[in-house]
């Protein structure tokens, strides 16, 4: 169960079989780094031994990814827990939530509810996460990522329809009409052939369900 804890500035727990540290920070994102580093600080947690997971503008929803190192991309959390840790060498669990597509519009996007088809899918990418859990809890990252990665992508939405091009309204020429040619049968084939039509507090919430993940943003 995740108790808040005053000192750390954050819902604190421990998974009693593994003995992993679980840590939701409850200041605010450009600030969560401290938590990170006094609590890796206070057990002697190596950079290495960390998993920070988080949202991922790069995503769309129900992409759900793992890495160890690498830049920040921008991301005003994994700036300052790399700042405060003096180290990028930890792991991230990276969560799609797509982008508005206006890099000016992204502060609003991510402080808003997602739509229910997007929290579905973004459910369904931390329940793939969850899957690959106990490899992460013993100690075992890269096979986590291996078997995370191998998991089956969701299905990409469905392209929207066009609209139908706006018919000519200059005439043509007549031309000698041709006689028609006589029907054809339809094959079984052709007769039965179908016509074409033209938060990341979730995530320790469901590891420990009693826990309570609100967070300032």
């Amino acid at each position: 169960m995740l108790r808040k804890d005053a000192k750390f500035q954050a819902l604190v727990g421990r998974h009693e079989a593994s003995g992993a540290w679980l840590v939701l920070p409850q200041n605010f994102m450009n600030a969560s780094g401290r938590p990170v580093q006094m609590l890796a600080g206070f057990f002697k947690i190596a950079p290495g031994d960390i998993l920070v997971a988080h949202d991922e503008l790069d995503f769309p929803p129900g992409v759900v990814r793992m890495k160890q190192g690498g830049g920040v991309a921008g991301h005003n959390g994994l700036k300052d827990v790399s700042a405060r840790l003096g180290s990028h060498d930890y792991w991230r669990l990276r969560i799609g939530i797509g982008h508005p597509g206006d890099r000016n519009a992204v502060t609003e996007y991510v402080l808003h509810k997602p739509a229910q088809e997007e929290r579905a899918e973004m459910d369904a990418a931390i329940g793939r996460a969850l899957e690959v859990l106990p490899l992460v809890l013993a100690g075992d990252l890269q096979g986590a990522m291996l078997k995370l990665h191998s998991a089956p992508e969701p299905a990409p939405r469905p392209a929207k329809a066009e609209p139908p091009p706006a018919s000519r309204t200059a005439a043509a020429p007549d031309k000698p009409k041709k006689a028609p040619k006589p029907a054809e049968a339809e094959t079984p084939a052709q007769a039965g052939k179908p016509v074409k039509a033209g938060g990341l507090g979730a995530f320790l919430k469901k590891l420990l369900p009693d826990s309570d993940p609100a967070r300032k943003k």
